[in-house]
């Protein structure tokens, strides 16, 4: 079975508007399927519909239809909280409305998405019922929004919808995603260890390490897999050495002392705070590991919903290390998924999973709210290269995150009673707009 692009490498595009606006009935136009249920009852919509598809010639998408931001009662607020979490997600946002009609929710949308600096299209609906008002368009053209007059239910201007969607498509959404294809040229040799625990996919690998095979295959390189207790027979037997190690963070102190320093070595973890996070602004924040003392409060966030098992990475392994760093007990707090504290203040540090399921906007905007919040974030596999000393070498094939180590890292010798908030408030952090 060929499997499809996974969604967090999909360009997300989300629906946003009041309810009976032509959301659904929109998104069914684009899709060209009853994707969403379409009523006269405002309020059809409860929680996000996704649909992924191929939309030419941007490719690979994920359309969400959302709530309307208008609900009302106890269960309109916790949907209309859904629909922000999909803005925080979404590549691209679609504002639907009326024809001829622009209300303090329209405003409130479209400032939130730019807020979050994601490019918005706005759909005037319904324009076989009303036109839109002049002083509409001329804001629109003055502020450089973009917009589409159409009417979903029978499709007229759709075509041109889908035409204006694809001139603000960000540009990165149509060039293939680079994993390792940077550090790797034609011809050369990577050796990626994978080891086969109890948290593998059964009867498959890990999509990340899918994905770096491919990307690899993708870029004429040779790429050798092993599992952590083949590595030193791997490299022993390969007549020129490879021009990097990656290895699953979990098995990284093993494989750092079974790979001789002169092949750089990194995790795939950190090549995930590369593609889907901000690597640079990740390893300042894995220098604050240093200022944990007992007692103190650590977020672990995973992306994913998985049930965890024995000697699980983020609730087992990463307290046991960092605690052995740090010579005593800390308190942890384990969330899943979209379940983020909106108040981040109790805790010291953040520590995050590398987000392979979600798209980089997402993590990028979870990265932002910590950082307005003042508490460092960092990823998986750099918090345990860090706890074990080891760091420097996994960020040696990337040179700007390496010398943004070792400028944290001065700057906490130079400063050792500055507060890890203060400092990282001060910090020229590289957050991708």
């Amino acid at each position: 079975m060929i499997r499809a692009t996974s969604k967090g490498f999909r360009l997300h595009i989300g629906f946003f508007g009041r309810r009976n606006v032509g959301k659904s009935s929109l998104l069914n136009a684009i899709t060209q399927q009853k994707v969403s249920i379409v009523s006269d009852v405002a309020g059809t919509t409860t929680d996000p519909v996704e649909k992924p598809m191929e939309l030419l010639p941007i490719g690979p998408v994920l359309f969400v239809d959302t709530a309307g931001v208008d609900d009302v009662g106890a269960l309109g607020a916790q949907r209309i909280e859904k629909t922000r979490q999909v803005i925080a997600r979404s590549d691209v946002g679609i504002l639907v409305t009326e024809s001829g009609v622009w209300t303090e929710f329209e405003e409130k949308l479209l400032a939130e998405l730019r807020a979050h600096n994601i490019p918005v299209l706005v759909a005037l609906n319904k324009a076989d019922l009303r036109r839109p008002e002049v002083e509409h368009l001329i804001r629109f053209e003055g502020e450089g929004i973009p917009y589409a007059k159409l009417v979903a239910t029978t499709g007229e201007g759709v075509a041109a919808f889908r035409a204006r969607l694809w001139e603000i498509a960000p540009a990165e959404s149509v060039e293939p995603q680079v994993i390792l294809r940077d550090l790797v040229g034609p011809n050369e040799t990577a050796v990626l260890v994978m080891p086969i625990d109890k948290e593998a996919p059964k009867g498959r690998i890990k999509q990340l390490q899918a994905q770096c095979v491919r990307d690899l295959l993708d870029g004429e390189a040779t790429c050798v897999v092993v599992k952590d207790a083949g590595l030193k027979r791997a490299l022993d037997n390969l007549k020129t050495p490879p021009c990097i190690v990656v290895t699953d963070a979990q098995v990284f102190d093993e494989v750092a002392r079974a790979t001789p320093d002169s092949i750089p070595l990194t995790a795939f973890s950190i090549l995930l705070s590369r593609l889907k996070g901000d690597l640079v602004a990740q390893t300042r924040a894995a220098v604050a590991v240093d200022s944990l003392r007992p007692g103190d409060k650590v977020l672990v966030a995973e992306s994913c919903t998985h049930h965890p098992v024995e000697e699980d990475i983020g609730r087992v392994k990463i307290p046991r290390w960092l605690k052995g760093y740090v010579g005593g007990e800390l308190e942890f707090t384990h969330v899943k998924g979209r379940d983020f504290p909106q108040d981040l203040s109790p805790y010291k540090l953040v520590i995050h999973c590398g987000a392979c399921m979600w798209n980089r906007q997402e993590m990028l905007n979870r990265i932002r709210d910590c950082h307005r919040q003042g508490v460092p974030i960092t990823n998986y596999g750099l918090v345990i290269a860090y706890s074990l000393g080891i760091l420097e070498r996994a960020l040696a094939p990337f040179p700007e995150a390496l010398a943004a180590y070792k400028e944290a890292r001065e700057e906490r010798k130079a400063m050792p009673a500055v507060s890890d908030s203060s400092r990282l408030n001060e910090s020229n952090l590289s957050l991708v707009n």
